[in-house]
């Protein structure tokens, strides 16, 4: 799953509207709209203030070089 669709899942299910999640998470509603529109480019700790709500962080992870195969 993508982040932005992991976010915008997060949020549904939290009964949360874009501008209450904003709030909550103390980011603006534009930088809550590209998020969950898959913006290529967004400042790190601001990401991680949103999901620090739902308990998550955003952290390195390894590339499955199988996939870049396919």
């Amino acid at each position: 799953m993508l982040l932005n669709e992991f976010v915008k899942s997060k949020r549904n299910a939290a009964k949360l509207t874009q501008p209450e999640l904003a709030g909550k998470a103390g980011v603006g509603l534009r930088f809550v709209r590209d998020l969950e529109q898959g913006k290529a480019s967004l400042r790190l700790d601001k990401v991680n203030q949103v999901l620090q709500l739902f308990g998550y962080q955003t952290g390195a992870v390894p590339i499955d070089r199988e996939l870049d195969k396919e």
